[in-house]
């Protein structure tokens, strides 16, 4: 069969060497992919907002199966439209992708299906918002931007002043383009990603991963798309994957269905696990990035069996069998990320590294025969080990061949985990 994959990043770059490894799967082509995916598959400069055009090249190409990487699609009705066309498709519809487009209809949606989250209100007037965090500076809150922003627009503020400051950021200047804001209590305790492969009616958990937002060691400095993760979690137990299920994916599940947003896809949840009991912080519509480059290499199962049993109903009747051991990774970041990253720097070592780890491409480009930076988060190398302990050395190892002006990396990937294993 030949499968495309629609997206451009790190994720789409796994996407790809995972569903290469089925033995059903003759070519994959990617829309727009970038130069390191190119290496591998063949890339159609299709834009992921262009709907119609994607349109096209799937019938064009006589594509068997589509998935889709990014949010920005699913939101824009990229499933809607290749259904409608008739074609086959991974992925939430454009009423079910509302889950990541907008923070507001999920904290409703949380509340009124009753499914563990924090306490929040919601603003449209920034001096009411204001109002609202003075008379309770002695709590500690969360600001969100309702609308897409990329992973960025999540605020977490140390003190009244980074609040009030959040609440100009989001709905005067509308940094982050919503015109809404959530105010959220802030929940103590460890993050995890906890993703599900979802049929509509039913769904399979996938392993668990934990990623790192913040851009520096100790969970310092600003919010990111993600530094690093590391799979499995040692904190997500059975007893805990069994309530996660119970107490918000099944109701998750139930209750999109009972909005007439049935969904199919992965639903990552975004969950904080304070004093043994899990929250839900956020909705994610598609694989996180970077938790799919430690997810997708650790699958032994065929990627392409279960995306189409999650398609056509029959996602539990198909096998999720997990590689031992555990995968890390690092996300090499430019200069400047995430306000204002360099472009243009001469990246050097990649073959090397690549002889120890797998090295997926997230903002390259290619320039007289040298790989250059051209975005944010640059490259992510993954390795898998027979221990957490393994892997991270592994990955390491293959960071330390990298280089180039600016290089950033977290140096602190998994010590929770460590720690616990």
């Amino acid at each position: 069969m030949k499968v495309l994959v629609i997206g451009s990043g790190g994720r789409e770059h796994a996407l790809v060497k995972a569903i290469k490894r089925s033995p059903r799967v003759r070519e994959v082509l990617v829309a727009p992919g970038n130069p390191g995916i190119a290496a591998e598959a063949r890339c159609a400069e299709v834009p992921v907002e262009d709907i119609p055009a994607l349109v096209r090249l799937a019938q064009e190409e006589k594509i068997d199966l589509t998935v889709v990487g990014p949010e920005v699609p699913l939101t824009l009705g990229v499933v809607d439209a290749f259904q409608k066309a008739g074609l086959k498709i991974f992925g939430p519809n454009r009423e079910a992708a509302i889950l990541e487009a907008s923070k507001v209809f999920t904290k409703n949606f949380l509340k009124k299906y009753r499914i563990p989250t924090a306490a929040y209100e919601v603003f449209t007037d920034p001096e009411a918002a204001k109002k609202f965090l003075r008379e309770r500076s002695d709590s500690r809150w969360v600001l969100k931007s309702d609308g897409l922003a990329a992973g960025k627009g999540v605020l977490v503020p140390l003190t009244l002043e980074e609040s009030l400051e959040g609440v100009d950021r989001i709905l005067v200047k509308k940094e982050f383009g919503s015109q809404q804001l959530v105010i959220e209590e802030f929940l103590e305790g460890e993050e995890l990603s906890f993703m599900v492969l979802c049929d509509g009616v039913e769904g399979i958990a996938l392993a668990s991963s934990q990623d790192h937002k913040r851009l520096n060691d100790g969970d310092l400095g600003p919010n990111t798309g993600g530094m690093g993760a590391y799979s499995p979690a040692p904190v997500m137990t059975e007893a805990l994957a069994q309530e996660v299920m119970r107490t918000i994916i099944a109701p998750s599940l139930a209750g999109m269905r009972e909005e007439g947003r049935p969904f199919v896809g992965v639903l990552y949840a975004g969950l904080m696990i304070q004093a043994g009991k899990p929250y839900v912080l956020e909705f994610n519509v598609r694989f996180g990035d970077p938790e799919a480059e430690v997810l997708l290499p650790r699958l032994e199962s065929d990627w392409v069996d279960l995306f189409e049993a999650a398609i056509e109903g029959r996602v539990t009747k198909v096998p999720a069998k997990w590689r031992p051991g555990s995968a890390v990774c690092i996300v090499i970041s430019a200069e400047g990320y995430p306000v204002a990253p360099r472009k243009g720097d001469e990246i050097q070592g990649l073959e090397a590294a690549g002889e120890l780890a797998m090295v997926y491409h997230s903002g390259t480009s290619r320039k007289d025969g040298k790989w250059l930076t051209n975005g944010g988060r640059v490259l992510c190398v993954s390795a898998l080990g027979d221990s957490l302990e393994l892997a991270l050395k592994q990955a390491y190892a293959a960071v330390e061949k990298l280089c180039f002006r600016g290089m950033h990396f977290r140096k602190d990937i998994a010590a929770r985990g460590l720690a616990k294993s």
